[in-house]
């Protein structure tokens, strides 16, 4: 087995290091790194825009198979379309990691390119409508969500191999970027496609698939050597199957249950939940008693690796909660109030959070070059810092805010997020043995689509519960104020709060599209005029929302300092360095072997 490492000059060459066997490595070819991070770039870049695109695109998407997603039958479907590509991947990393390590990191990264192509063309070429196109979808997301998973698992793996560890904060960081911006960028090209034509939301991929996957089986190449053994099939389905129920029963607590607001007192949302942590418990107990586990639990008493997970995990809860409460704050009431037309403003939500993406193409891959020179501690906890005072200043907006103080604190926060992402990721994969990387990357990409997806279920409650409280009472009011008759008033403002929040996701008119077309004929025109325009739901939701958005950003900025916390308590820079006879060597105020000094 063969780890490359920072040679005199920096340049990456091959060392030898425990484990025997060949691999293949490129000695002499200087520029074989940047080959292998474009690439691998473009994949997550690709998987990452994928997981947001469809966001945007979802009320075209559901035009164009014949399905109202504000129906409650078909709830299910809109949460698992948008939901379950991010579910799957988060499940499938850790196993695609250690399939990566066991039988080549690169030939799974590979089948991930062609996987998720092939899942692309297929969802592009839908042939059916109604709850057959809804499923049709949902089975194809989760081809996608397979491929993203092969991608997401092994690419971090494949950098760690191709960079010496004097230039891996660089790589991971730029890398790191693409995953981040992806999701944002999905955004704007999701709503620009979605208005030419559904199908093309799902066809801009193949032809980056096409050139991705032919260039990834012409150019990449193993450098570390496939550890072959036995599949762990214990670990595999306790954990995948453990993990699953747990974010299922998350996902589904967000939706009403007989007539409440949400389901958490659902019994199968209980059972779901439990059942998940108790095989997630079961999991840990078999690993500790397999011989090749599926993931080797000694790796988080690696203090660098464990605090880097924990601080992952509360960043991601706490991104992709701001994430959603922004599009909707944008979608649901500041877009309309400035004169923007409900259809049109998941195409503009996108647009005009692009501050939050300049933030993290600028931080990134500078927090990156400077944490291989520094390491990562001081740039991970100021990250979370800067990203907990951007969460406070969001909270201290007006409703209706002047757009130049919010575009500065999404750029704000896009420079603590890339502040934090590129050195901790460096630091989690720097910590690992070079035969457990892959492992180490899926566990590491787990934490972190694992907390978007609680993210969703955590931030939703929070603003539900906040909505259920007051909404009701003063959607009854505002209705009852323009001659809706009280039956129809009381309906609609007893409704659960989850449909105005997906309205507003999916950028629907919601009295339009709540109120009954025969009380729109029965009103006066200038009633319904009013009604159906664009200020009276934003004014009428705007005072409810604030209050639900003070404690999801508050809740936001706790994860934040807290992440802050547990990325100090990482330690000094810590470097994994593999050497015949001894353990690990922390590079730690001496020079560590292949040139990198710790610090």
């Amino acid at each position: 087995m063969t780890e490359r490492v920072a040679g005199p000059s920096g340049q990456a060459v091959a060392a030898p290091t425990r484990g025997g066997g060949r691999g293949r490595t490129r000695r002499h070819d200087p520029n074989y790194k940047w080959i292998a991070l474009s690439n691998t770039t473009l994949g997550v870049l690709m998987a990452s825009i994928n997981a947001s695109i469809v966001i945007i695109s979802l009320p075209a998407i559901f035009r164009g198979i014949a399905i109202n997603p504000l129906d409650p039958a078909s709830t299910s479907y809109l949460l698992w379309i948008f939901m379950g590509y991010l579910l799957v991947t988060a499940v499938l990393v850790v196993a695609f990691g250690r399939l990566g390590d066991m039988f080549g990191r690169v030939r799974m990264y590979n089948a991930g390119f062609l996987v998720f192509t092939i899942g692309s063309i297929l969802l592009a070429l839908t042939p059916f409508s109604g709850p057959s196109g809804a499923l049709w979808l949902i089975a194809m997301r989760i081809v996608q969500a397979i491929g993203g998973a092969f991608l997401f698992a092994n690419s971090a793996a494949i950098l760690t191999d191709a960079f010496p560890v004097t230039q891996r904060g660089l790589a991971l960081g730029i890398n790191g970027v693409a995953a981040i911006a992806g999701q944002f960028i999905g955004l704007v090209v999701g709503g620009f496609l979605a208005g030419i034509d559904w199908r093309y939301v799902f066809l801009v991929s193949v032809p980056i698939g096409v050139i991705g996957t032919v260039w990834a089986y012409l150019r990449l190449e193993e450098l570390a050597t496939a550890e072959h053994q036995r599949i762990d099939w214990w670990g595999n389905l306790s954990f995948g199957i453990g993990l699953t129920a747990l974010l299922v029963g998350i996902t589904y607590g967000i939706q009403p249950y007989h007539g409440q607001a949400m389901g958490w007192s659902s019994p199968f949302v209980i059972l779901t939940i439990v059942a998940g942590l108790a095989l997630l418990g079961f999991f840990l107990w078999v690993e500790r008693r397999v011989e090749q586990p599926l993931f080797d639990l000694d790796l988080f008493r690696i203090r660098a690796f464990a605090a880097g997970n924990l601080a992952g995990l509360l960043a991601a809860i706490g991104r992709g909660g701001m994430t959603f409460m922004l599009v909707i704050w944008l979608q649901g009431i500041w877009l309309p109030l400035h004169g923007y037309n409900f259809a049109d403003t998941p195409l503009w939500a996108g647009i005009y959070m692009l501050p939050l993406t300049v933030g993290f193409l600028v931080a990134g891959p500078v927090s990156g070059f400077l944490s291989d020179r520094f390491g990562a501690r001081p740039f991970a906890t100021g990250g979370m810092i800067v990203a907990a005072a951007s969460f406070l200043g969001l909270m201290e907006l007006p409703v209706d805010f002047p757009y130049p103080a919010f575009a500065a604190l999404l750029v704000l926060n896009g420079i603590g997020m890339g502040l934090f992402g590129s050195p901790n990721t460096a630091g989690i994969m720097n910590s690992v043995p070079a035969r457990q990387r892959g492992a180490a990357a899926g566990m590491r990409a787990t934490f972190q689509n694992t907390g978007t997806v609680v993210s969703i279920g955590v931030f939703f409650s929070l603003m539900i519960a906040g909505l259920a409280a007051t909404l009701p009472t003063t959607l009854y009011a505002g209705l009852r104020a323009h001659d809706v008759p009280a039956n129809v008033a009381h309906t609609i403002a007893n409704l659960p709060p989850v449909a105005s929040l997906f309205g507003a996701l999916l950028g629907y008119n919601p009295m339009a599209t709540l109120l009954p077309p025969q009380v729109l004929h029965a009103l006066p025109p200038a009633q319904v005029q009013v009604l159906t325009g664009k200020t009276f739901f934003p004014q009428l939701i705007s005072g409810p929302f604030q209050q639900g958005l003070a404690v999801v950003f508050i809740a936001a900025a706790v994860m934040a300092v807290v992440a802050a916390a547990a990325s100090w308590l990482r330690g000094g820079r810590y470097v994994h360095v593999e050497d015949e006879g001894r353990g690990p060597m922390p590079a730690h105020g001496r020079r560590a072997e292949g040139g990198a000094r710790g610090r």
